[in-house]
């Protein structure tokens, strides 16, 4: 039985199959889209049920009044009554949800985005102190060293008990 040194390719089949992943980058952040939770899916469901019924009553009260013996002026005027309680109630309710995402916003803010920023400026003046650090107490005194080994090596040239090396082109 003869044995080949070169591996067959990968079989591809399972990557046309799989679902598409995103970059490294993005997946190593651990964020990801997030789920509705059983009470936001219960909520969600009561906000629609609710919207079908007004619709339902705002349909069966034009037909009511389409059908009433009132002249046509008196019909045209319920109807827009109507339509401006339902609308009122609309922008009630939009105003109601937009209240509890600002609300949400603001415990987002103070909660999770604060601690990060106070985390962050500790980490940069830690840093900051760091590199002060080294530089007063490595990199000075390395260039000290330096400024005096070279004058050394200049004097020793000077005196002629050192041979400069010669420049290659």
């Amino acid at each position: 039985m003869e044995t080949s040194q070169n591996p067959s390719p990968p079989d591809n089949s399972q990557k046309l199959t799989a679902e598409p992943t995103l970059p490294a980058t993005v997946q190593d952040t651990g964020l990801e889209p997030q789920q509705m939770t059983p009470a936001q899916k219960r909520a969600m469901v009561w906000v629609i049920i609710v919207f079908v019924i007004l619709v339902v009553l705002t349909i069966l009260s034009i037909v009511f009044l389409m059908n009433q013996p009132y002249g046509q002026v008196a019909r045209i005027r319920d109807i827009f009554i109507i339509f401006l309680a339902v609308q009122s109630l609309l922008i009630g309710l939009a105003l109601v949800i937009l209240m509890i995402q600002l609300a949400r916003l603001i415990n987002l803010l103070q909660n999770e985005i604060k601690p990060i920023l106070d985390s962050t400026n500790e980490t940069v003046s830690n840093l900051r102190g760091t590199t002060t650090f080294l530089s007063d107490s490595l990199v000075g005194p390395v260039i000290k060293l330096n400024e005096y080994m070279a004058g050394i090596t200049q004097l020793f040239s000077a005196v002629g008990l050192v041979r400069k090396p010669p420049k290659n082109q």
